[in-house]
């Protein structure tokens, strides 16, 4: 495929069409039963959609929002509309009504795509605030009065297929590279979330310097399960459509676990909490073995990580050893990855870092973990790995086409095609970061002698203790959080003598915990303010952090009885802690952490 046939996203939709012809382009479950689509009919879903979208009055430039969960629909309704020259505006299906209309109203959307009648209720509470919104769809479910069903604009558009061939392609084709494609919320971990504007060549740069940088295959499949509106799974949807790779959707979060073993992916793009989960799944099971069991894991993982290591560092791998991870595969590790579907290729982890020891344990069972870092403003990736580029604790190297600085003040600084055309409707914010040529990401790292990235910290996240000590606290966070018995940590000390944490427990490991050592409690709230549970949990935090200053370790702790939650606003849909909203909330808590 030529440089220009890939420089819009409708190009990219048209060519991979034409040139990679398979039966299960995707696939989603219906009724208990995997139903594959393919190429030529997702070709002809897009094009009868566009039409219809048209037909009902979208024009190039509108705004069309998806509001909906993973599934077939929202990639044929994205390509629909963008293949109009519309632009897409992704919602994510958690956000509370009075957020939805935030973002639909600041961009103006006209036309909104809802997966069922859940999803329209929360539009249609907030709907007299959004006078410019025209039209609701509904994917699945009778529509309601005053909205359409999706597959009636498909059917629309078939009328009009008829009637006028090659329409659908000529309005495709006039898509421009600098045409407005998408606005994209950030999840706005310090107040509203902004509007990012990426255009046609901001995506499609990203997908070819990611093809060349990773050796995606036709031949691949990918599971889809984190959220289409994060730009990381979008982009990654782009790339492997556009590689001609297939893609099946899974039913929902909870069932990605057996959807896995149903699918047999070889490629999965998540974000770190994924991997944590697998993990303490894993070294439960592991646990929960006899001696015999146990003994013969550690001895094998040990094995898996010299063969790891000297594999990522490009050394020859002595023939015992070689032997040694072959028997410790075949006996062992084989049965742990078969529950992946047996032939992972490469997860992708983006979003957060991810712990070097948790990315150390996978590499060792020979599932491979490529740690990438990027924002929603940079399309998103801006370093990334790959087969020989890769060093546990670190988020890669630059892709192609990427350049990356660090700043006297430690601030990450990128300059590239993929970075945003601005904040929509706000100027002053998009000077703030876009300044001469360079986007100015707000995070803090390094790059290592052998140029490989490592993130330390948010810039606005640092915190200075009253004895003038800078603590970067997620990479504290990071290693409390890999605990079997926490499941959330916020670290605070600004402005104190001392680090202190906000700690979520692992509520069904710490429950097991209490009935085993006797302690009595009614509730997850009586269990979370019994002393024994805060002693605990404290010399937990210490456990999982022996290398850190003393200045850094956390002190004293105080035990929340439930997790951060979207709903409350502590968290971001991408799951991100809103750091400034929760100190305020728990002020009273955190101040009598601090009493004499």
């Amino acid at each position: 495929m030529t440089e220009a046939a890939a420089s819009t996203l409708s190009r990219l939709f048209l060519d991979s069409c034409r040139i990679h012809k398979k039966p299960d382009r995707m696939a989603a479950k219906k009724a208990g039963v995997w139903t594959k689509i393919s190429t030529d009919e997702v070709e002809a879903a897009v094009r009868r959609l566009s039409l219809g979208f048209q037909a009902l009055g979208l024009k190039p430039g509108d705004r069309l929002a998806i509001l909906s969960e993973n599934r077939p629909e929202w990639v044929l309704s994205d390509f629909a509309a963008l293949c109009a020259g519309a632009v897409t505006v992704p919602v994510y299906t958690s956000l509370l009504p009075d957020q939805i209309r935030h973002i639909l109203a600041d961009a103006g959307v006209k036309f909104i795509v809802c997966s069922d009648l859940e999803m329209w209720r929360k539009v249609e509470t907030v709907r007299s605030g959004l006078p410019a919104l025209e039209r609701i769809l509904i994917i699945e479910g009778d529509p309601p009065a005053g909205t359409r069903a999706l597959s009636d604009v498909e059917t629309m558009g078939r009328r009009i297929e008829a009637g006028e061939p090659g329409r659908f392609e000529r309005g495709a084709e006039a898509v421009r590279p600098e045409d407005l494609a998408s606005i994209i919320y950030t999840s706005g971990t310090t107040g509203l979330p902004k509007g990012v504007m990426l255009s046609h060549a901001n995506f499609t740069s990203n997908v070819r310097s990611l093809a060349a940088f990773i050796d995606f295959r036709d031949t691949d499949t990918g599971l889809s399960f984190l959220p289409l509106s994060h730009v990381l799974e979008r982009t990654a949807t782009f790339l492997l459509f556009h590689i001609g790779a297939s893609m099946a959707y899974a039913e929902s979060i909870e069932a990605v676990a057996s959807n896995m073993a149903e699918v047999r992916p070889t490629i999965v793009v998540s974000v770190p909490r994924l991997f944590e989960k697998i993990y303490a799944r894993i070294m439960d099971r592991v646990m929960a073995g006899s001696r015999l069991k146990r003994a013969l894991f550690v001895r094998a993982l040990a094995v898996g990580k010299k063969h790891a290591a000297r594999t990522i560092a490009g050394r020859p791998v002595p023939p015992l050893l070689g032997f040694k991870r072959a028997l410790a595969k075949k006996v062992v590790f084989n049965k742990i990855t078969a529950r992946t579907g047996g032939r992972i290729r490469y997860f992708i982890c983006g979003g957060a870092p991810l712990a070097s020891d948790i990315m150390e344990f996978f590499h060792a069972l020979g599932l491979r973990i490529m740690p990438g870092y990027g924002l929603t403003e940079t399309s998103p990736v801006l370093t990334g790995s790959a087969p020989g580029r890769v060093r546990f604790g670190t988020a890669g190297v630059p892709i192609p086409g990427v350049e990356l600085r660090i700043a006297e003040d430690g601030e990450i600084l990128a300059r590239g095609p993929n970075i945003m055309m601005g904040y929509y409707k706000n100027e002053a914010e998009t000077r703030e970061v876009l300044r001469d040529g360079w986007l100015h990401t707000g995070d803090i790292g390094r790059f290592d002698e052998d140029g490989f990235l490592h993130i330390t910290d948010r810039k606005k996240d640092i915190i200075v203790t009253s004895g003038g000590k800078n603590i970067a606290p997620q990479p504290i966070e990071s290693l409390i959080q890999a605990s079997p018995y926490i499941a959330g940590a916020v670290v605070i000390g600004s402005s104190r003598r001392f680090v202190s944490a906000l700690i979520v427990p692992e509520f069904e490991k710490l429950e097991a915990l209490a009935r085993e050592r006797g302690w009595d409690f009614r509730d997850r709230s009586d269990l979370s303010r019994r002393p024994e549970v805060a002693s605990f949990l404290l010399d937990e935090a210490n456990r999982m952090t022996p290398g850190l200053a003393s200045y850094e370790r956390v002190k004293k702790i105080a035990v929340l009885d439930r997790d951060f939650d979207i709903g409350e606003g502590e968290v971001t849909p991408t799951l991100k802690v809103r750091r400034n909203f929760v100190e305020r909330k728990y002020a009273g808590v955190i101040e009598e952490l601090y009493k004499e």
